[in-house]
């Protein structure tokens, strides 16, 4: 079997020749491979937390660095949640940063993901006319919100706005 200087390089190297042109008598990275090199780089991440816990400074550093960065952003996703935008993913983003380091995370994180699909299941088991009216109701609420937040904090009626155009 000849092997190309790229296949020869990685071997020698210790890994996986890439490609040796396939076949029964070549060597082909495949999916274990690269749940290989996906493992190995989760491995190095976890090696390299359980290293920062390893001491009680460590651990109690990292517990307060990922309890402020997981709280400002479920905080940051409540607020953004009214709003069209990503909020909900974010509050949910900002939970799976603190199931890393709290117990009591990793149960509300299961929760909502549980009630979501629960919610998504009986969704798609109604008819259209009920997905319409949850659509309806989604889109009615977002605009109140829209015209309630432009209204008192910048003080723009957009409905009043939009009555003027259409007098006119």
């Amino acid at each position: 079997m000849v092997l190309s200087d790229q296949a020869r390089k990685s071997a020698a190297d210790g890994g996986v020749p890439a490609d040796t042109g396939g076949g029964p008598s070549g060597m082909e990275v495949g999916d274990a491979d690269r749940l290989k090199k996906k493992a190995r780089r989760f491995s190095t991440l976890r090696a390299w937390r359980n290293g920062i816990r390893a001491t009680r400074t460590g651990a109690m550093t990292l517990k307060v660095v990922v309890g402020v960065i997981g709280t400002v952003m479920v905080v940051g996703g409540l607020i953004m949640v009214p709003f069209p935008g990503p909020g909900w993913l974010v509050v949910f983003a900002g939970l799976a940063v603190l199931a890393t380091e709290f117990r009591w995370a990793q149960k509300a994180l299961g929760f909502g993901k549980r009630t979501l699909r629960a919610w998504t299941e009986w969704l798609k088991r109604q008819g259209l006319v009920v997905r319409l009216l949850v659509l309806a109701v989604t889109f009615a609420t977002a605009a109140a919100i829209v015209w309630l937040g432009l209204k008192l904090s910048l003080g723009i009626d957009v409905v009043g706005e939009a009555r003027k155009f259409l007098v006119y």
